[in-house]
């Protein structure tokens, strides 16, 4: 019996055995010939490395802003009596715009001036009869008061009228007007804005490390994104003459001519400043760039020569580089490419070092120093 079990045991070794044996056999062949294969191309697209040169430019973002502008309004209460402009008008500066009703002023303002007109008469006489020593220095003193007073309530009465009237403070362009004639408004009630258009400020604020590069008179560019196909020219009329302790920033101000008034206040604008000559870089595509947190890299495609079927065999060579300066779709890049080697665009997640590569730039990425953005 023992006999028997120790065959038994043997034979089903020996099986298990050659089980085994096969599929150790079977799994390093299956590497070995994985091995021996040849690693596939990736595709990618690629673009030439090429030199540009660039404008050093200062970016900042601002609002327009009104030479002069002002939400209009009255300083007293009152009734609407008449309107004498239109919401749209231009209008010049000291034109009436709007008067409220005023008749109780007017009359009060008649009896003041009757008062004063009576006190000077009796000032005068006075003045007569105390030559002949008629009335004393006291009566006389207290005339003159008198008249100072009166012509000084008629003063202030006349004032009061003034304020029933509502004149532009300057020339420029009226807005909607918010009153009807009839309505009741409280002091301090806006009426109408007036805007003077022509020219037109663009207020913005630049890092102090940036104060060095600009200067007064220098040129700006504007865009609005109202008008995206069009730039505005503009130079820097102001600087202020201190940083925010809070953010380090400097407020900066350029005026633009608004001809055509198309630029209106509160516009947002984008600003750009030519600051500085001109350089020359390697530019490429943003999108050439693999950031990492250890550094920028690209892919080189390298040329390996022709296979034994005289197919060219193209590789990817990881390289570090540092990029610089970026305008629009483009980097400039300071080191680690030179002109005219083959830079990988796109597909880079799918290579390694090494990795053969096929090139196909049917689609390219966009490489535009100013991208439009384009409706679908």
């Amino acid at each position: 019996m023992t006999k028997r079990m120790i065959i038994m045991l043997i034979a089903v070794g020996v099986v298990f055995g050659g089980v085994f044996g096969f599929q150790i056999f079977k799994n390093t062949m299956i590497k070995k010939f994985m091995s021996s294969m040849p690693q596939p191309p990736q595709t990618v697209s690629t673009v030439t490395a090429a030199t540009e040169d660039w404008q050093p430019q200062i970016e900042a973002v601002g609002s327009l802003r009104a030479v002069n502008g002002s939400d209009l309004a009255f300083e007293v209460s009152g009734i609407v009596k008449e309107l004498h402009f239109k919401s749209g008008d231009d209008v010049a500066a000291g034109d009436i715009l709007l008067t409220l009703r005023a008749d109780d002023d007017v009359a009060k303002l008649s009896a003041l001036q009757a008062t004063a007109a009576l006190s000077e008469i009796v000032h005068q006489r006075d003045q007569e009869q105390f030559k002949i020593k008629a009335v004393s220095q006291a009566t006389l003193d207290a005339d003159a008061a008198n008249l100072k007073n009166a012509k000084a309530q008629v003063a202030e009465q006349e004032a009061v009228i003034a304020k029933k009237t509502l004149r532009a403070p300057f020339a420029g362009h009226l807005g909607v007007r918010a009153v009807d004639i009839g309505q009741y408004i409280s002091a301090g009630t806006a009426v109408v804005t007036l805007q003077a258009l022509d020219p037109i400020y663009a207020d913005f604020f630049l890092p102090q490390q940036a104060l060095n590069r600009v200067r007064l008179e220098q040129a700006v560019t504007i865009k609005i994104d109202t008008y995206p196909d069009q730039d505005f020219a503009g130079t820097i009329t102001a600087i202020n003459p201190k940083v925010d302790q809070a953010t380090r920033n400097v407020q900066v101000r350029a005026t633009l001519n608004n001809p055509d008034r198309r630029l209106l206040p509160g516009m947002y604008a984008s600003v750009s400043i030519a600051a500085g000559d001109k350089q020359r870089y390697v530019t490429l595509p943003q999108t050439a760039v693999t950031y990492n947190p250890y550094g920028e890299t690209v892919y080189i495609v390298d040329d390996k020569g022709n296979d034994p079927q005289g197919r060219p065999q193209l590789a990817a060579r990881q390289v570090f580089v540092t990029a610089g300066l970026k305008r629009g779709d483009q980097v400039a890049i300071m080191s680690g490419v030179e002109e005219g080697q083959t830079i990988v665009t796109a597909g880079q997640m799918k290579l390694r070092n090494g990795t053969p590569v096929m090139i196909d730039n049917t689609i390219r990425p966009t490489a535009d120093a100013n991208p439009i953005p384009i409706d679908q």
